[in-house]
């Protein structure tokens, strides 16, 4: 039976079990999780935070991370700015980027989430307003949320992977993980 487990990843940790190329080693997935054979299914950058799915089983692994099964991605997004309704109807319709259009987002202003403080805190710039957006995509590129909310013109601040497909981050604190059945 394939095993799932579901980790909050916190800032700062790289979303694999060795940093052995590094001249100086950075946090990794083997300081929170001791399970062997278990691998991520996706990537969730250094710099972002939340919901990382690992499993044993290569088949589950394609079916959440391949593009072509479209599995959703839910993030909570705090931007720099307030993106007002026509850059939200962009992200919505699908942003250009340099490797080409974006499928289609789910986009919504949210208010301010009840997370966890990010240590280190975001830059705040008291001259410039920010705002929490829920960003659903169903596609995986690179940096994907960042690059569209920047073309937007809102760059991200604070980016948290909140749910992937079924499974979300609720009741697990930074760092902590738990499997699931499959």
């Amino acid at each position: 039976m394939a095993r799932l487990i579901l980790f909050n990843k916190p800032y700062g940790v790289l979303p694999q079990f060795t940093d052995a190329r590094s001249p100086s080693p950075r946090p990794t997935l083997s300081a929170y999780i001791d399970v062997p054979g278990v691998y991520p299914a996706g990537r969730l950058d250094r710099d972002s935070e939340g919901l990382l799915l690992l499993t044993d089983d290569g088949r589950l692994q394609a079916r959440i991370s391949d593009p072509r099964y479209k599995t959703p991605k839910t993030y909570l997004v705090q931007v720099e700015g307030e993106p007002d309704e026509p850059a939200l109807e962009r992200l919505r319709r699908g942003v250009m980027l340099n490797d080409g259009m974006t499928r289609p987002a789910q986009a919504d202003r949210i208010a301010p989430p009840d997370l966890w403080e990010r240590d280190p805190p975001i830059r705040v710039r008291k001259s410039v307003p920010d705002c929490w957006l829920r960003l659903t995509i169903s596609e995986g590129r690179n940096r994907q949320v960042r690059r569209m909310t920047a073309a937007v013109g809102h760059p991200t601040l604070r980016l948290v992977r909140w749910q992937v497909g079924d499974w979300t981050l609720d009741g697990l604190a930074p760092g902590e993980w738990r499997e699931v059945a499959v």
